[in-house]
């Protein structure tokens, strides 16, 4: 309620304002503007008379808003209503008289006149700011109903439209308020399309980004959980083992050492993987260049003692073998391909490097179009259920370089490829 109220307040503040500056510029300012105008009619209606003006003044008809003076060999004649028109002698009067039409001030008024020159007669008309003030009067109190009514008609509208704009700012919060209620059920409709309607839009995509993060989140600790577990059950049976006698010691250390190994490497990648992740200044990290080649060969040699059986090809068919970042960066980056490749090539890894890009080739088994997506993500379950953090740490890192890498099954086998 507290919401309405305040908005409500401050578009009608807005209102009241635009009320006010409509109601200056027409019932003040324009009048001001019209001015010019009301005296040039005030000139037309004082001259118009003065041709049919004479010394006999009783004889002439004449408009009482306006005073006359005939003046003929130093005699001057004044109409009766001068005096009621104006507290001047006559010939005080004349002495103002500077030009043909003019106006002239007296005692806080202005008065206006005009002048005729027939030979030895001088007509003059005078009257008095009336005329101007009457018009002044005549416009406020023709525009005065009409302000009112747009008011009270503007004051409807944005009453109606700040209780729908509340309305709608309430539905917000209270999506926003429920963002982790899996209960909640939004009913409200939106009858025009409109940015609210867009932020509403935006609230359920972010609610929906928010649950498969914590079904991620969730399944990705039950993941690491059992891929910790495993290396530590093994080494604690063996432990067991030993002391029961039921093993030796030294094949049983030689297993432990094994499983210890494991659990280091999966310990250093998940830090490597939570740096690359939570390092927002990764300048000095990923900065320098490195011939790629080198790297390549000495990752292939490695791998080539685990998987002595598979035809291992290097192809450099570009001249520009230099790649942005460093010896680490490019290590992590293909040590974990190849260990991926190792693991499901049947005959063939081959690499080729050309028009700036690399391209990892495995003739193993086609990866399924729903897995192929999500390879990328840490701890995602993958080919044969088997999940971890390597081809995470390949797409982060490369992310960081500037790099992206795609995947595609082939015919036979699937291709990386980094470019």
């Amino acid at each position: 309620m507290k919401l309405r109220h305040n908005l409500y307040r401050q578009v009608l503040t807005i209102v009241l304002i635009m009320f006010a500056l409509i109601y200056i510029s027409i019932a003040i300012i324009l009048p001001k503007v019209l001015i010019p105008i009301y005296e040039k009619n005030i000139y037309l209606y004082l001259k118009t008379p003065l041709d049919v003006v004479r010394s006999d003044f009783s004889q002439t008809e004449i408009d009482s808003s306006i005073a006359y003076l005939y003046v003929k060999n130093d005699t001057i004649t004044t109409s009766s209503n001068l005096t009621k028109l104006i507290d001047l002698p006559a010939k005080q009067i004349i002495e103002n008289i500077k030009n043909e039409y003019g106006k002239f001030n007296y005692h806080g008024k202005t008065y206006y006149y005009n002048t005729i020159h027939d030979g030895q007669e001088h007509k003059i008309a005078l009257t008095n700011d009336d005329y101007v003030h009457q018009m002044r009067s005549d416009i406020i109190e023709a525009l005065f109903p009409v302000l009112l009514i747009t008011l009270l008609l503007m004051l409807a509208i944005v009453a109606w439209w700040s209780q729908s704009l509340a309305q709608k700012i309430r539905h917000l919060k209270e999506k926003v308020d429920n963002l982790d209620n899996d209960n909640y059920v939004d009913k409200y409709k939106y009858k025009v399309d409109d940015e609210l309607k867009v932020l509403s839009k935006a609230i359920d995509e972010m609610k929906l980004t928010l649950h498969k993060q914590d079904e991620y989140k969730n399944q990705m600790y039950q993941n690491i959980s059992h891929d910790f577990k495993t290396p530590l059950t093994v080494i604690r049976s063996y432990i067991e083992a030993i002391e029961d006698g039921v093993e030796s010691e030294k094949d049983g250390l030689k297993i432990i050492k094994q499983e210890i190994k494991k659990l280091e490497i999966k310990v250093h990648s998940l830090l490597y993987l939570n740096k690359l992740t939570y390092f927002k200044d990764m300048e000095n990290y990923t900065s320098g260049e490195i011939n790629i080649v080198d790297i390549l060969e000495s990752s292939v040699s490695k791998f080539k003692m685990t998987r002595p059986d598979i035809k291992w090809q290097i192809d450099i068919l570009d001249k520009k073998t230099v790649f942005k970042g460093s010896e680490d960066n490019w290590e992590a980056i293909i040590d974990n391909i190849l260990s991926n490749f190792t693991r499901y090539a049947q005959k063939e890894i081959k690499i080729t490097v050309k028009n700036h890009r690399i391209t990892f080739y495995n003739d193993g088994p086609n990866i399924d179009e729903d897995i192929l997506n999500d390879m990328f993500t840490p701890y995602k379950k993958g080919i044969n259920g088997q999940f971890g953090l390597g081809l995470s740490i390949v797409k982060r890192t490369l992310s960081l370089l500037g790099y992206e890498v795609t995947v595609k099954n082939e015919r036979v086998g699937i291709t990386f490829t980094i470019k």
